[in-house]
């Protein structure tokens, strides 16, 4: 028979076994309870139905699963755990079924795949564009938040004056190879610290939109900046990180003489907020932005996970 202890959690004493984790043992004694989360997905912590009596031992359990393998289910339906497996590379292979110019030096395209690709939110792809060399890019979403679960949907920079991209055609085939990069989102830490210039925001907004869903209650800022402000086209992505609690969005432009009153001038890494050693840093952009950020969050110890859009 294992040894038992007590443990005092919340003021409530409760029994538990050397080695459990006083959430652990909260669990197990019908504390605190998952809820529904993102797809179904059930976070803990939450909640005010009992949780199961006893967890596995800690040696026994298996690896989290990555988001994108999270199976669906209902409020109320117990999720089997999925056995652990290292993530394969995909080949996809899709059509161009939309192209469109959100800004001047801005275009989105998206690509209906014969397969749903299976990624975190900002890792990324080889991706092999017809008449264009390939190139790494992070699927996203589009800038209302809408997405199907066979598409991938790119943000990418152009030549305001013209550019190779604007012979894309839709009905052209394209090619991804992936996923790849370690830069992707990762539950848990201090504030999440998001920064994306121009096409960059296309992943850290995939970033920020799943850290709503499944960490609500997340401490997030985010600094957005483009060389001209007419590049700015997330704001109704940005209203609708507002309208989930995130208080602090700063948008900047290095210039543009129609930059309006929200606008502030200068670089993404002048606007920053004051960074901690606890924040947890995300930033997407061009390789000047990232190592501006990259610098400052190294100044004070912070984790920071770069994204360079070519």
């Amino acid at each position: 028979m294992r040894a038992r202890c007590s443990l005092v959690v919340n003021g409530r004493a409760v029994r538990c076994s050397p080695g459990d984790t006083p959430l652990e043992a909260a669990l197990a004694e019908g504390m605190i309870a998952p809820v529904p989360g993102l797809h179904g997905t059930h976070l803990l912590g939450q909640g005010a139905a009992p949780a199961a009596r006893r967890s596995q031992g800690r040696r026994a359990r298996e690896a989290p699963a990555p988001l994108s393998e999270v199976p669906e289910s209902r409020p109320g339906e117990a999720v089997p755990a999925p056995a652990p497996q290292e993530r394969a590379r995909q080949t996809l292979k899709g059509t161009v079924t939309q192209v469109r110019r959100l800004g001047p030096g801005i275009l989105e395209v998206v690509a209906t795949l014969t397969r749903r690709p299976l990624h975190e939110p900002g890792q990324h792809y080889a991706v092999s564009l017809p008449g264009l060399p390939t190139q790494t890019l992070c699927p996203t979403l589009r800038v209302d938040g809408s997405t199907e679960i066979n598409e991938a949907v790119f943000h990418l920079n152009r030549e305001a004056e013209g550019d190779a991209l604007d012979a894309l055609a839709i009905g052209r085939e394209v090619k991804l190879k992936g996923p790849m990069g370690r830069s992707h989102y990762r539950p848990g830490g201090g504030r999440l610290v998001l920064a994306a210039s121009e096409a960059g925001f296309g992943p850290i907004w995939a970033i920020a939109r799943a850290a709503r869903y499944i960490e609500p209650d997340r401490d997030m800022a985010l600094a957005i900046g483009a060389r001209d402000a007419l590049d700015l086209y997330m704001r109704e992505s940005l209203d609708w990180l507002r309208a989930t609690g995130v208080g602090r969005i700063v948008l900047c432009a290095e210039r543009g003489r129609q930059r309006p009153p929200d606008v502030r001038p200068g670089p993404v890494g002048a606007h920053l907020p004051p960074l901690r050693a606890t924040d947890v840093i995300h930033v997407a952009g061009d390789i000047g932005t990232v190592g501006a950020v990259q610098a400052l969050a190294g100044a004070v110890g912070a984790r920071c996970y770069p994204i360079v859009v070519e």
